[in-house]
């Protein structure tokens, strides 16, 4: 079964409920995955927070053959000089992930903000950093760490990774 995760939300939505801009972004809601486009939220010194379209996975490293839609291991060559640069972090807002044949939501925060990494490269895109030794599980920030997931040094950031807030 693919990866997926849902924004049951308005981009209007989205941008209310995570202290962003909506910029015109169009979306209404529905099931992402792996190649279809999704709003992320950038920050800016100009425009601040804001949502835009990207494709969730990014492209593969030169052998591979497929798009990459989760960072899990942060030492990854691939991966340490975009993370190292907070210009490159975004937020993911969803409301669900699934895990198995099974979705996941937190009842206490249905809009959901999880640490992601954009990539203007062939295709402006994104990936979701993961963690979870049972098997990978989206970083789900909570509002006293967006800042700090999108502004912070990566040695202060990664402890969001390596201990997820919950």
């Amino acid at each position: 079964m693919a990866p997926a995760y849902r924004i049951d939300a308005s981009a209007r939505q989205i941008a209310e409920g995570l202290g962003a801009d909506a910029a015109g972004d169009v979306w209404q809601g529905g099931t992402v995955v792996p190649g279809g486009y999704a709003p992320v939220i950038l920050t800016t010194r100009e425009k601040g927070r804001h949502l835009v379209p990207r494709q969730w996975g990014v492209p593969p490293p030169p052998r591979g053959e497929h798009l990459v839609p989760f960072v899990r291991n942060l030492d990854s060559p691939f991966w340490i000089g975009t993370l190292r640069h907070t210009q490159f972090r975004c937020l993911v807002p969803m409301t669900h992930y699934r895990r198995g044949d099974s979705w996941f939501t937190d009842p206490a925060a249905p809009l959901l903000a999880v640490a992601g990494i954009w990539r203007d490269s062939e295709i402006p895109s994104f990936a979701i950093l993961t963690s979870g030794a049972s098997g990978p599980l989206p970083v789900i920030l909570r509002p006293e760490t967006y800042d700090i997931w999108l502004r912070a040094d990566i040695k202060i950031a990664r402890h969001l990774i390596e201990e997820p807030p919950r």
